[in-house]
């Protein structure tokens, strides 16, 4: 075997280790290339729309018990489905359902694509997409500033208008049937005219109803995160753009959805987005419905009059409170008051005057005299109860 010279060996060491490491340096620099234009293309890049889960369960929560609710019609069989119903519409909690509000109604204003790219065109830089959001959290009015923001609350303030006037139809349908079973032809009458029995059991039973955990849906949630990242799957539309100011419940959604469209409003943001949710107008008005509510049925005794505390401290009320923290308020408007002038009286020159015949005078004829006797008074009824309440302003 030939012996190889230890000079060519260590020749040969040195050859390849530089041919190594030049190979080693080369990929090196273009892994460094490589990731520097990633990081340029990452910053221009928007993250994409981030909704939390719990933002989608908060609104599934609203929706599903409003929908709920606008189903109770009147027509009840027995006084125990009258207790069944309140127990059904008391069991809300004020402050989960008007988070709930704002949170349906910022998934509703995700669905505007003008919204969502007129807020998009912000979060393609970092700095400016931070900035845009602190903004907004500190102030949600800020949003009413962005592109498309008329747009999306339009949206809102329609979709919300159609679950209003849904339970206000069923408001109608409970109210109405309360006076009607009243009436001596209904056959309903033996029970509803009945006194209920228990009447402070059913009272507490009505109370410990509204300290229930209200439970998310979990297809509704589902279902609502989906369309709130997508933009679409709800079906919904309007054909009338409104403009600002906005009511409190929409200007908080549109807030809540343009931080999902900044991509700063996921599972990672909740106390920011929980802040946003909390909006005072519902939430009181819903908690004033609730006292509302106990003193009807701390007033009514038969049960026609628990079916008005139904219709009015429950459905009605429910319709109502959303109205006043997500529609504008009604104008009325008074012209201005025009008096227009007497015409002027005529002239008459004394040259034309001329005594008038005098007629003689004629004694008027004598007519009998016709006495009608006065009718007593009828004696007054007795209000009921739910006559009493509805006759009052705010029950």
């Amino acid at each position: 075997m030939a012996r190889v010279p230890v000079r060519g060996l260590c020749v040969a060491a040195a050859a390849l280790l530089l041919v190594s490491c030049g190979t080693t340096a080369a990929e090196k620099a273009a892994e460094a290339e490589a990731a520097r234009i990633a990081a340029e293309l990452a910053a221009r890049t928007p993250p994409p729309v981030a909704l939390a889960d719990s933002i989608a369960e908060s609104a599934s929560i609203y929706l599903s018990f409003t929908r709920d609710i606008a189903t109770i019609r009147g027509g009840f069989a027995d006084a125990a489905s009258i207790q069944a119903a309140l127990q059904r519409g008391a069991a809300y909690d004020p402050a989960q359902l008007s988070q709930g509000m704002v949170a349906y109604g910022a998934i509703i204003a995700l669905q505007s694509p003008e919204f969502v790219a007129g807020v998009r065109q912000y979060a393609s830089h970092a700095s400016v997409r931070e900035e845009l959001a602190n903004n907004i959290s500190n102030d949600p009015r800020w949003v009413l500033t962005l592109p498309g923001a008329d747009s999306a609350a339009s949206l809102v303030m329609s979709v919300l208008r159609q679950d209003i006037d849904a339970l206000n139809d069923a408001a109608d349908s409970i109210e109405n049937d309360a006076y009607t079973i009243q009436n001596r032809w209904d056959p309903r009458r033996s029970w509803a005219v009945a006194h209920v029995a228990d009447r402070q059991q059913r009272l507490d039973n009505v109370k410990a109803a509204a300290t229930r955990v209200m439970l998310p849906s979990a297809e509704d949630s589902a279902r609502l995160l989906s369309a709130a990242r997508s933009g679409q799957g709800l079906g919904v539309s309007t054909d009338r753009r409104r403009e600002g100011p906005f009511p409190p419940v929409v200007e908080r959604a549109l807030a809540l959805a343009a931080l999902a469209a900044l991509g700063e409003a996921g599972n990672a943001d909740v106390a920011r987005t929980t802040a946003l949710q909390t909006e005072t107008v519902s939430q009181t008005c819903l908690t004033e419905s609730k006292l509302n509510l106990y003193q009807c049925l701390a007033a009514s005794r038969p049960a026609y009059e628990d079916m008005f505390c139904v219709g009015r401290h429950i459905v009605r009320d429910l319709a109502t409170c959303t109205r006043g923290a997500s529609q504008p308020a009604a104008i009325v408007s008074v012209s201005n008051l025009s008096v227009a002038a007497p015409p002027p009286a005529p002239r008459i020159e004394p040259s034309t005057l001329e005594p008038a015949p005098v007629a003689p005078e004629t004694p008027p004829a004598r007519t009998a005299v016709t006495i009608t006797p006065t009718p007593a008074p009828a004696p007054q009824r007795t209000l009921t109860p739910t006559e009493r309440l509805n006759s009052t302003p705010g029950g």
